[in-house]
């Protein structure tokens, strides 16, 4: 089963708020998820970024492909950096 991390859309119309998921990358984009690991909330100023470090680098290191705007998130929190890291000292 491939996985990834993705962006699942809540909150009311155009006040939009996002759950960082892991789900089937086979599923919907608001389907059930495997495992919540964060929020994004763009409507606030800053903008409000919450994640679960150690459950974020588990699924990268389990092989969970993030989207292209999780994984500038990813970037932004300093997650990828720690991948990284971790990745070079495992070899």
């Amino acid at each position: 089963m491939a996985t990834k991390i993705r962006m699942r859309r809540m909150g009311a119309k155009k006040n939009p708020f996002y759950r960082l998921v892991v789900c089937d990358s086979a599923g919907r984009r608001d389907g059930k998820p495997i495992e919540e690991i964060g929020y994004y909330d763009p409507t606030r100023n800053p903008q409000d970024v919450k994640i679960d470090e150690p459950r974020a680098l588990h699924w990268l290191q389990e092989g969970a492909q993030p989207s292209d705007t999780v994984k500038s998130l990813f970037r932004r929190a300093g997650v990828l950096q720690k991948f990284r890291t971790e990745e070079k000292s495992g070899e």
